[in-house]
């Protein structure tokens, strides 16, 4: 009986590891990115396939021979196949080199070199604020860089530490719109009455955002989303991720809202100051109206352009609309655009109301009723109602 059980676990351990040396062996390859320059295209040819749709595509396959720029493998001279996207002779690139445990490399393309054109448009985009927006734009410069210094080193590490994205998310949307308002447009009661209103309309965005998401079922769940998951270490709560975009997406049109109707009804308190504040403020609606239709078309119209692909996976489909629709994937981008331009559309009333009680102190402003009815009639008659 001992010779049998030796034998047998003899034949275990053979059988279990080579196995088990092979499962670790094959996930110790070795891959680095460095940035190469395409030397010589040695061949190309083009091929035809059927995607998992059936439908007929073309794709380019290249053989070529590239100089690696940098790296412990700098100046060496290599030539892999590549049918990921066409490069051009002299073209820089970045490449993939991955080594395997048993020593054998391949080569592969992992994108094309773009930091050129992204410094290119970076500093135009830098002169264009500065020359036509003055101080005004580099103090809005300076509030943008903030903005990003927080979502990149504080919202990001704190959610991927483990942190609640809710929390997080209303926190730091919080201090962006105060510090961001006050950098940018000084300490007054015009940038406080803005920023007033937007944290009410973020506080009750943030409340229909996350209703919306536990009465839709929405999970987050898109490839980005499930990708973070199984890359990490922690489980990221994937729904919070999903709120807290929603309330980060919105925070630059809104931006614009509240200050917008704020800086209308300092204007218009300046510019006749014998009303009071209710006067005042039916006529900021009456700008504010003007703006929500911009306003909100333009948020609709940047998420369903961020949506495209999503509308030619539909144009595609034989599904019916509305089962299409009801999909997750498609479902949050819609929950996304309503709950967003809703949210868009309170902002104006809100910060208009705050306004109207910020920077008009004394209420006691008047003028003759016929005049005011007269101005009315005059406004009516634009048709802007």
């Amino acid at each position: 009986m001992r010779k049998v059980l030796l034998l047998t676990l003899f034949f275990i351990g053979i059988s279990v590891l080579p196995f088990n040396a092979f499962a670790q062996n094959s996930f110790e390859q070795k891959i680095s990115v460095v940035k190469a320059r395409v030397v010589e295209i040695i061949s190309e040819r083009t091929e035809d396939y059927e995607d998992i749709d059936g439908f007929a595509e073309t794709t380019t396959i290249q053989e070529i021979r590239v100089r690696i720029l940098e790296g412990e493998k700098e100046g060496n001279i290599v030539e892999f196949s590549n049918d990921y996207l066409a490069l051009k002779s002299g073209e820089t690139f970045y490449l993939n080199i991955i080594e395997q445990p048993d020593g054998t490399i391949s080569y592969n393309l992992n994108s094309p070199y773009r930091l050129n054109t992204l410094f290119i448009f970076l500093i135009l985009f830098l002169i264009v604020v500065c020359w036509l927006g003055g101080r005004q734009g580099i103090r809005g410069l300076i509030s943008l860089a903030g903005s990003l210094i927080l979502i990149v080193f504080v919202l990001i590490p704190s959610i991927l530490s483990g942190f609640s994205p809710i929390v997080a998310s209303l926190g730091i949307a919080s201090v962006i719109i105060i510090a961001g308002s006050y950098i940018t447009h000084g300490f007054n009661k015009t940038t406080t009455a803005a920023v007033a209103g937007m944290m009410v309309t973020i506080l009750i965005t943030g409340v229909m955002a996350y209703y919306a998401m536990n009465v839709g079922r929405l999970e987050g769940l898109d490839e980005h989303a499930i990708y973070l998951n199984i890359g990490s270490q922690i489980n990221i709560d994937l729904t919070g991720l999903l709120f807290g975009a929603i309330l980060i997406g919105l925070l630059g049109v809104l931006y614009d809202a509240a200050i917008s109707q704020a800086i209308a009804i300092e204007e218009l308190h300046r510019v006749a100051p014998h009303l009071n504040r209710w006067v005042i403020y039916k006529r900021g609606i009456r700008i504010g109206r003007e703006h929500i239709g911009a306003l909100v078309d333009t948020l609709a119209i940047a998420y369903v352009g961020a949506s495209l692909p999503l509308l030619l996976l539909y144009a595609k489909s034989n599904e019916p609309f509305l089962l299409t629709i009801n999909q997750e994937i498609f479902a949050t981008e819609i929950i996304r655009i309503l709950v967003s331009s809703i949210g868009l559309i309170l902002a104006v009333p809100l910060t208009t109301l705050l306004a109207a009680y910020i920077i008009i102190k004394d209420n006691s402003g008047s003028s003759d009723e016929a005049t005011i009815k007269k101005e009315e009639k005059d406004l009516d008659h634009v048709g802007h109602i």
